[in-house]
């Protein structure tokens, strides 16, 4: 049968030039998002293999037993007595994460909320850009901004806070995951429904009433992915923290001294301070094997969460 244009689909039994054309471009297709999917497969289980392989290695070491990794209070490799107790790795990573976490999360939800439901179209214009400038400055500068400005200004009020400290690298951290937690804090708001909202505020509800009743209920479990994957990120945190935080590993609560987190003792030693094959340089897998073990349990409880709490709407 003719095509209205003048060319033809069937021709014979076989396909058209036209046709032949659609049919390629779709293989091709298919086939690059299967090459993608494999890739990041082959990526995954690559570093898994890796992280084990070498972990599996450490271990192996007389000197280190699973107990006095996972109990010892000295964190000291590449020293004569050489100490291999990775708590106070475990405890500075917490500090940053947690401490992170209560400035950014109760701000940012806020900014949200402002966002969503108060500020006119006007200022969420404005301040939309300022939060995309604050995602896209690079983690060292707000290391430096922490040590050359944070540190000194904490210094002024609080007795006791040393020049590398852990409350400098909480705050720098905070203010670097705010955008995140504002943005998606945002969609998960945008995404109830209008008409929740409007039949709130139909049947009387103030506009407060509305938002602490009905809109954060209804987006709690966006809100709350949106809490895990940035204190995924805080976990994750390098240079902010090795800048403002220190090298100095430390079993302690208190946020006025220098401590080390998980992923600045990785960067100390990729530096080249222990010699390759050692058991301190194996330390180097060890510590990155647990770093990925506690983010894929956040990864875990943020989908658990999601699917328990997750609100479906007609």
């Amino acid at each position: 049968m003719a095509h209205p244009t003048g060319t033809t689909e069937v021709q014979s039994g076989r396909l058209s030039p036209r046709g032949g054309v659609r049919a390629w471009g779709e293989g091709l297709s298919t086939l690059a998002c299967v090459l993608a999917a494999l890739l990041t497969l082959v990526v995954t289980v690559s570093i898994v293999f890796l992280l084990g392989r070498e972990t599996v290695a450490f271990f192996e070491r007389p000197e280190v037993t699973l107990i006095s990794f996972f109990t010892g209070t000295r964190w000291a490799p590449t020293f004569a007595d050489a100490a291999f107790g990775v708590l106070p790795l475990v405890c500075g990573t917490l500090m940053i994460t947690v401490g992170s976490a209560l400035l950014a999360v109760p701000l940012g939800l806020g900014v949200a909320i402002y966002l969503t439901e108060y500020a006119t179209p006007r200022v969420r214009g404005v301040l939309k850009p300022i939060l995309e400038v604050l995602a896209g400055i690079p983690t060292v500068v707000y290391g430096f901004f922490g040590l050359f400005y944070v540190t000194p200004l904490l210094r002024t009020f609080i007795p006791g806070v040393e020049v590398f400290n852990a409350l400098s690298g909480c705050i720098v951290v905070g203010v670097m995951i705010l955008p995140m937690v504002c943005s998606l804090c945002d969609d998960a708001l945008s995404m109830v429904p209008r008409g929740l909202r409007e039949g709130a505020l139909a049947l009387g509800s103030t506009r407060s009433e509305t938002v602490a009743k009905v809109m954060l209920p209804a987006a709690l479990s966006g809100i709350g992915a949106s809490v895990v994957l940035a204190l995924s990120r805080a976990i994750g945190e390098t240079m902010a923290v090795t800048v403002a935080a220190g090298q100095q590993p430390r079993l302690t609560w208190d946020p006025r001294v220098g401590i080390e987190t998980m992923t600045a003792y990785i960067v100390q030693i990729s530096k080249g301070d222990a010699p390759a094959g050692s058991t301190a340089y194996l330390t180097l897998f060890a510590v990155g094997a647990l770093l990925f073990m506690m983010t894929l349990g956040l990864n875990i409880a943020a989908a658990r969460f999601v699917k328990r709490y997750r609100l479906r709407y007609s």
